[in-house]
C-alpha cells in the first residue's frame, strides 16, 4: 500500500464509518475503483481504531460516567443508575458480533468481500432501513432500553461483519424498529461500538503483526497515516450527524446506498470491476 492510497482510504474510512452506508463496502470499492488491491479486513479493522477513538473523545464526558456508574456497580453501589445499566447493555450487546466474528473470521476476510456480495448488502439492507424509518415510532430515548433491546442492537451490529451492511446501519435501524429516536439510536449505536470495533481493531493488529493476515500484509507506515486520517474526519462527522438527525431522515442515505449497489453489480457485470 502506497501513501496516496492510505491517505484515500483513510479518509473514505473517517467518512463512511458513522454514516448508515458501510465503510467496509466503500474500502472495498475504492480500492477496486483506483486499482488498487483489496486493502482487506485487517487494514479496515486497524483504520477503525481511529474512528472509534474519534467516539472515545466526542463522547468522552459520557463515556467517564458510564465507566464510573459501571464499576459503581460491581462493589454494590449506584445498581439503579441509568450509566451503570447501559454499561452493562454496551457489555451485552457486544457479545454477538465477538462470538460470530471469531467463528467467521475467514469468511469475512474472503468470501464475504466479493462485490457482488457487498453491492447487494448495500441495496437490500438500504430498503430495511427506509422500512425501519417510516414505521419507528420515535418516542424511545436512550433511558428506555432494556437488556431485550441491548441483545436486540447487539444482533443487528452482528450483521455488519458483511460489507455492505454497515455497522451503524444495522443498529440504527433495529433502534428504529424498537421505537427510539433517530438521534437516540444513533448514539447508542456508537457507544454500543466501542468495545467490538476496538477489540477488532486490536486483535487484527495483533495479527499482522504476527503475519497471521487472509489477503493482503499490512504496510505500517500508511495504515498508521490512514487510521490518523480517519480519527480527524471521523470527528467532524458525528458532530455533523448528530446536527442532521435532529432533524432530518434517513432517506438520502438509502438513495445513495441503492444507486451506489446498482452501480458496483452493474461494473462488475460488465467486466468494469472484479468481483474477487
Amino acid at each position: 500500500m502506497g501513501w496516496f492510497e492510505a491517505v484515500v482510504l483513510g479518509m473514505v474510512q473517517g467518512l463512511t464509518e458513522f454514516l448508515p452506508i458501510s465503510s467496509s463496502a466503500h474500502l472495498r470499492i475504492v480500492g477496486e475503483a483506483f486499482g488498487w488491491s483489496d486493502p482487506g479486513a485487517a487494514f479496515t479493522a486497524i483504520t477503525q481504531i481511529g474512528t472509534e477513538a474519534a467516539v472515545l473523545l466526542y463522547f468522552r464526558r459520557d463515556i467517564a460516567r458510564i465507566i464510573t456508574a459501571w464499576f459503581g456497580s460491581l462493589a454494590g453501589r449506584r445498581k439503579d443508575d441509568p450509566d451503570a445499566r447501559m454499561g452493562w447493555l454496551i457489555i451485552i450487546g457486544s457479545i454477538p458480533i465477538v462470538i460470530l466474528g471469531l467463528l467467521f473470521k475467514d469468511q469475512i476476510e474472503t468470501t464475504l468481500r466479493d462485490l457482488r456480495i457487498v453491492a447487494t448488502a448495500l441495496i437490500v439492507f438500504s430498503l430495511i432501513l427506509y422500512w425501519a424509518d417510516r414505521v419507528g415510532a420515535k418516542w424511545r430515548e436512550l433511558p428506555d432500553l432494556t437488556v431485550r433491546h441491548g441483545i436486540v442492537y447487539g444482533l443487528a451490529q452482528a450483521m455488519a461483519l458483511i460489507p455492505g451492511v454497515s455497522r451503524s446501519g444495522g443498529t440504527i435501524t433495529a433502534g428504529l424498529f424498537l421505537g427510539y429516536s433517530r438521534s437516540a439510536a444513533a448514539r447508542y449505536s456508537f457507544l454500543l461500538a466501542i468495545p467490538a470495533v476496538l477489540g477488532s481493531g486490536l486483535y487484527e493488529a495483533y495479527g499482522a503483526l504476527r503475519g497471521d493476515v487472509a489477503g493482503q500484509q499490512v504496510a505500517w507506515g500508511p495504515t498508521i497515516l490512514a487510521t490518523v486520517l480517519a480519527f480527524g474526519v471521523g470527528l467532524v462527522v458525528i458532530a455533523w450527524l448528530l446536527r442532521y438527525l435532529a432533524r432530518g431522515s434517513f432517506t438520502p442515505f438509502v438513495v445513495y446506498r441503492i444507486a451506489l449497489g446498482a452501480l458496483v453489480l452493474t461494473l462488475v457485470q460488465t467486466g468494469v470491476l472484479a468481483a474477487k
